[in-house]
């Protein structure tokens, strides 16, 4: 059981780091992939949803393999670790994407013509007009999303991260104690969920008390 914990402090630095790294990646590329999705230009916005649509279809599993085996294997060599956190970060970029989206078309079209015309900067304008409105609409959905990609790290190892999942195979496989294994690491996906849920919540009601 002490070579269990042991391997597991490792492990869960892997699961969280995967997690964060994706969720980070998906924040930044959802930014521009959300600009181009509301373009008034046909091809832009084309290009764009298509792509939203692309990745969403395609199996997360699916995607690690292209990044580790295909960019991996011959044009762009990364290790697994960084091959989980590119192919869930391209996934992410996707959802939360669509979560922005939904949150911008959500904002009164007056408040977006308001900061038009009286040429607010878009800096003071997005830090006290549109965030103030946008997040309590966003952190929901986007909280759910950061579990759920908590869940699909689990697939990394697949392609050989050492997460949480894969020592506790390792671990069932070696002393033939899967039901107690992974009962350990089914709670500890539970304890680091179930804060990020708590966090969004306490985060979304302060911003809507202050708007």
């Amino acid at each position: 059981m002490d070579v269990l914990f042991h391997g597991l402090l490792g492990a869960l630095a892997n699961t969280v780091g995967i997690t964060l790294g994706a969720l980070l990646v998906g924040l930044v590329l959802a930014v521009p992939v959300t600009w181009a999705a509301r373009s008034t230009s046909p091809a832009v916005s084309g290009a764009a949803v298509a792509f939203i649509q692309i990745v969403r279809s395609v199996p997360v599993l699916v995607w690690l393999f292209l990044i580790y085996f295909g960019l991996g294997g011959g044009m762009l060599p990364l290790p697994p670790f960084g091959a989980a956190v590119a192919g869930l970060g391209i996934v992410s970029s996707a959802y939360v994407a669509e979560i922005y989206r939904s949150g911008l078309a959500a904002i009164p079209a007056g408040q977006r013509d308001a900061i038009h015309s009286l040429a607010l900067p878009a800096g003071p304008a997005l830090r006290r007009i549109l965030l103030p409105q946008l997040l309590p609409i966003v952190l929901p959905p986007l909280s759910s999303y950061t579990i759920g990609l908590l869940k699909d790290s689990a697939l990394a190892s697949i392609i050989g991260v050492k997460d949480l999942t894969a020592i506790g195979y390792d671990n069932a496989q070696t002393n033939m104690n899967g039901l107690l294994t992974f009962t350990i690491i089914g709670l500890i996906y539970i304890g680091l969920s179930v804060p990020v849920a708590a966090l969004s919540r306490h985060v979304g009601n302060k911003v809507a008390a202050r708007a």
